[in-house]
């Protein structure tokens, strides 16, 4: 029977408004066994057409018509690459494919209050669904969170408070004061994972229901990495696939407790002192699910890299150069192309996906600081 499961393999009611094991571990759904592309419902015209691979049915989906995200030709130092335009979502980024899934749950389980943390993309997000949904939201941010996020989230309707200091301060804070509100957190809940691993299925589909050889993309807490690895690995288990896409994976030098990790061979992060990034929505110093980010990422033989800060402007007005603009966040993964290339990890004539997670408009003080440093 499907239900949550703990690290420690405890397991609890999948119907249950619950973000944590009673070990406090973070839980995920027991596999599931994946859809083929008779299960795509192609009358629906949002990522509600793979509900089916949900593993429980949503009664009334809180949805903004998220999903099929452009895939368009791209072209770097000579070789083809796809790029997947994610901030054409509702609110400016992937996230709302895990908020329209975990907003939905809630909503059906009789939650009507929650809490989130976010240093901006996954609050805007979470406050707009809260909205649609008739929830009472409250976003807790890191005092350096761009402007326009905090105004969005603030528009939608939710109370944003803004904790000083780091990121994780404000992870940390949202933890305590769970206590007394649900804590609807994009980095904890497992239904949130549930609808970023929708993106496995629409490349999949993009591709003539087929999979890539590799997919680039930018990872701080690691939701979408987890997501793409849950995605593409029921879509091998159900047979629609051959073989699991490699994951290569960005995180920029200034906090990149993934990479260090991933490098010393290592199952978890180490405590390490980070300096402040414009990659801003990567800048998490402990992720949550750091074990199971890096075993996705090595079981699909993939690799990560860290971005030099110097390299993030560049990359963001190189994509600006060519009509795409995208936050620094997000700009990270043209340095990190080139790096897998010349690595040899990423070959020339496969088939890659590189993932552009938010717009800049998001970002504006990041990129007017960016403009002031040419």
């Amino acid at each position: 029977m499907t239900a949550l499961v703990d690290r420690a393999g405890r397991r609890y009611p999948l119907h249950g408004p619950r973000w944590c094991g009673d070990d406090g571990s973070p839980l995920l759904v027991t596999p599931l066994p994946g859809i083929t592309r008779d299960d795509v419902d192609t009358a629906v015209r949002s990522q509600w057409r793979y509900a089916a691979a949900l593993p429980a049915p949503v009664e009334r989906p809180v949805s903004l018509g998220e999903g099929l995200t452009p895939l368009l030709p791209f072209g770097l130092d000579g070789v083809e690459l796809l790029v997947k335009l994610e901030w054409i979502n509702p609110t400016g980024s992937f996230k709302d494919r895990g908020t329209t899934v975990m907003i939905s749950t809630l909503r059906d389980q009789g939650v009507g209050e929650i809490l989130e943390d976010s240093s901006g993309n996954g609050g805007s997000s979470i406050a707009a669904y809260a909205a649609a949904a008739g929830m009472r939201a409250t976003i807790l941010a890191p005092g350096s969170t761009s402007a326009a996020k905090i105004q969005q989230s603030r528009v939608h309707g939710a109370t944003v408070e803004l904790v000083p200091g780091s990121r994780q301060a404000t992870a940390d804070e949202a933890v305590r004061r769970s206590a007394s509100t649900f804590y609807a957190s994009h980095n904890w809940h497992p239904f949130f994972l549930q609808g970023t691993k929708l993106l496995a299925y629409e490349i999949w589909e993009d591709l003539g229901f087929d999979a890539p050889e590799a997919v680039v993309l930018p990872c701080g807490a690691g939701s979408l990495v987890l997501g793409l690895h849950l995605g593409f690995g029921e879509l091998l288990a159900s047979g629609a696939i051959r073989r699991r896409p490699r994951l290569l994976v960005s995180q920029p030098v200034n906090c990149s407790p993934l990479v260090a990790a991933f490098a010393a061979g290592s199952e978890t992060v180490a405590p390490g002192e980070w300096t402040a990034t414009i990659a801003e929505g990567t800048a998490i110093a402990r992720p949550v699910r750091d074990r199971e980010v890096l075993a996705a990422i090595r079981l699909s033989g993939g690799d990560m890299a860290a971005v030099p800060e110097a390299d993030l402007g560049p990359a963001t007005f190189e994509l600006a150069g060519r009509g795409l603009y995208a936050e620094p966040t997000s700009a990270a993964v043209l340095p990190a192309v080139r790096e897998f290339l010349r690595r040899g990890v990423l070959r020339p004539g496969g088939t890659t996906v590189v993932v552009l997670t938010g717009t800049a408009l998001k970002a504006a003080d990041a990129v007017a600081r960016l403009l002031d440093g040419r």
